[in-house]
């Protein structure tokens, strides 16, 4: 009997099937609460509760808005969003996809919005319609954010606001081509310098 038990133990352990119950339960509870708390938070955005949003972080937690810059604390990410939500009043958020593990998470979101409020980091508003498709990567200590960087595409946001001509009009070729020979132009006052 004693050999049947101890080589039960020991198959159990090659396969690992050695009472992993407990700390896999561990492992999967940590990941749906943290799963939990970016729902909730992208819940609070969704609702344009900027107020809310910033109770989600710890008072030192950093955003790396890429490209916007870098927020440190409740008082800078609570300000950003209330510019944000004001200037887009109509803003929706969609959490697309949502990948959770213990104390990380990966978000995939799209915001729809009109940019008819106040004006937006300095943009006026125009009334465009505008669709943003974004990711974040969260980290999370005892159930509050810490850090985030978060990406988006903002030169097709420029676009659909209309500061950079749609992608493949004549403005759009006019203005790489002008870009393309002023390259060219640099190229060949660098080559002539460096051969003289």
């Amino acid at each position: 009997m004693a050999q049947t038990k101890t080589a039960a133990k020991a198959t159990d352990e090659a396969t690992g099937s050695a009472s992993p119950e407990k700390p896999q339960r561990k492992r999967i509870t940590r990941r749906k609460a943290v799963e939990q708390t970016l729902r909730s938070y992208f819940e609070a955005m969704d609702n344009r509760d900027a107020e809310a949003m910033a109770a989600h972080w710890r008072e030192d937690g950093v955003e790396d808005i890429v490209p916007v810059g870098v927020l440190r604390g409740h008082d800078e990410l609570r300000d950003y969003f209330e510019s944000l939500f004001a200037a887009m009043p109509d803003a929706r958020t969609t959490v697309t996809r949502l990948v959770a593990g213990e104390q990380s998470c990966a978000v995939e979101w799209r915001l729809e919005a009109t940019l008819n409020g106040v004006p937006l980091m300095g943009i006026e508003p125009n009334g465009k319609h505008i669709e943003i498709r974004g990711f974040d990567l969260f980290e999370l200590e005892d159930g509050e954010l810490v850090s985030n960087t978060a990406y988006f595409d903002g030169a097709g946001l420029a676009r659909q606001i209309g500061m950079l001509p749609a992608d493949g009009s004549g403005a759009d070729r006019a203005m790489k081509g002008a870009f393309n020979a002023v390259t060219k132009l640099r190229r060949a006052v660098a080559e002539r310098s460096n051969g003289s």
